[in-house]
């Protein structure tokens, strides 16, 4: 018998640790070459890790909820073939079951520098990243079981429930939740046995559980504050008698705070606002809606101000610039990567659209559907994450007016879209009721002063309030 141990890959981009999430194998489970076996967070996504060799599970080396460094031995497999035991990244070529060696680049197959390809969505490319056709059926039953209890993560918003399989506790009470109203409830020191659903067939809703933590509530506070702080609730005294609840700050919250205390005492920050009235843009959104280029699109106000933030930036270069302190210049980029600030069930993440100022305003509208989406599932990847250059936070989206946002670090500027209102405005001396937004422009006065920063905003202000104006200037 050869019992292989296999660590915890290097993903790559400083990444020293990572925690473990989800097994999705258990000990007495049989694997095969690129079989997911487990789900880690480290700080920048989610990732499903592949075994890089077959056999039986002898044991898992490490808890669910650990966090564990790179190169610590995670699980044992038994490849039944003899000999001593040897860590997969020691084996110089990775082959399957029958021995049919894996191509270089794919999964399990040879990368550079003598590596193994391991990790999902990380590390060097020799060829496209996609795992190797695999013979005969899949994973054994037991093993399929597993995969099925994916890591439910609390949604930010109710409506971005996927269709999750309904759950039924394994033992006491016979309440019916999903897997993230569970987590939730689990959250909120709520007993999911004593909650009455009121959703189809009894199924307890993420509204039962927060009325059921209310109810019991003698006080709740709102934590945080900005696009990331719905995601996580304030705890609420409960039935318990627990005054205080302590959260580890770890994966992308301890990325966050990092990375927003390097760019708030690194770059000195100034911050302007303008009141806009964006009629036009709202009467454009509703007509796109319509449109049967847009039709199976989801548009929103916000698609508008990426569209505009381009626009601007491409009349203020200087907008969109990094201040590189090591050779002491300012760089100027001829390319637009539009982060998007998004909450997420793990915190803040802002992934980025590369070259968003070269898409149509379709192409651009599919981008932000999919980077959003993507990042509210926790599957963003690093690449996706690094490189940005301007950033737009939708503050509107939580009902906001507006903010003074920290800037994205490395970046010159971030623009905070508010909540478009009906308000009284004057047009042509006559007072209407029109759709009103505030823009909050915060940049880096080191190398955007008061009159670049005033003439970008000014501009996004512009094709805001005339959506044609983007023909003129475009």
């Amino acid at each position: 018998m050869a019992v292989k141990q296999f660590n915890l890959p290097d993903p790559g981009e400083g990444l020293v640790e990572a925690e473990i999430v989800t097994w999705k194998v258990k000990v007495g489970d049989a694997v095969k070459v690129n079989d997911i076996i487990i789900e880690i967070e480290t700080a920048k996504s989610l990732v499903e890790l592949p075994v890089p060799y077959a056999g039986t599970v002898t044991a898992l080396l490490v808890a669910e909820g650990e966090t564990v460094a790179v190169g610590t031995p995670i699980i044992s497999v038994d490849d039944g073939l003899g000999g001593d035991d040897a860590p997969v990244a020691a084996a110089p070529a990775a082959t399957s079951e029958d021995d049919e060696e894996i191509e270089a680049g794919k999964i399990g197959g040879a990368a550079p520098g003598g590596r193994v390809a391991v990790l999902v969505g990380y590390g060097p490319r020799m060829t496209e990243a996609k795992r190797r056709p695999r013979k005969g059926e899949g994973a054994p039953a037991a093993a399929t079981a597993q995969v099925n209890q994916a890591f439910a993560r609390v949604p930010a918003r109710p409506e971005l429930v996927a269709a999750e399989p309904v759950s039924v506790p394994a033992s006491g009470g016979s309440a019916l939740a999903k897997p993230p109203v569970r987590k939730l409830a689990k959250d909120l020191g709520v007993d999911l046995s004593q909650v009455v659903g009121s959703g189809k067939g009894g199924i307890v809703t993420r509204a039962d559980v927060e009325a059921q933590a209310e109810g019991g509530a003698a006080a709740a506070t709102t934590a945080g504050s900005g696009a990331g702080s719905a995601a996580y609730r304030a705890p609420v005294f409960t039935s318990t008698g627990e005054r205080e609840v302590r959260i580890p700050i770890k994966g992308v919250r301890k990325m966050t705070a990092q990375a927003m205390v390097g760019s708030a005492f690194s770059a000195p920050h100034v911050t302007e606002f303008i009141t806009v009235d964006v009629t036009r843009t709202m009467r454009l959104v509703d007509r796109l809606r319509t449109d049967r280029e847009f039709r199976d699109i989801k548009v929103s106000p916000l698609l508008v101000v990426a569209k505009a933030l381009i626009i601007a930036s491409r009349r203020n270069p200087g907008i969109n610039a990094t201040w590189d302190e090591a050779a002491q210049e300012i760089v100027v980029k001829n390319y637009v990567n539009l982060g998007i600030a998004a909450a997420t069930p793990r915190g803040l993440m802002v992934p980025n659209i590369k070259d968003a100022d070269r898409m149509s305003l379709r192409q651009l509208a599919d981008a932000m559907t999919n980077l959003v989406s993507t990042a509210r599932e926790g599957r963003t990847q690093p690449a996706d994450m690094s490189g940005g250059s301007i950033t737009i936070t939708n503050v509107g989206v939580f009902g906001v007016d507006t903010g003074t946002p920290i800037l994205n670090q490395g970046e010159a500027a971030i623009l905070c879209f508010g909540a478009v209102r009906q308000m009284p405005w004057v047009v042509k001396g006559k007072i209407k009721a029109r759709w009103v937004t505030q823009l909050g422009l915060s940049f880096d006065h080191r190398l955007v002063d008061g009159d670049l920063g005033s003439r970008f905003l000014a501009d996004v202000a512009g094709v805001m309030h005339d959506p044609s104006q983007a023909l003129v200037w475009g």
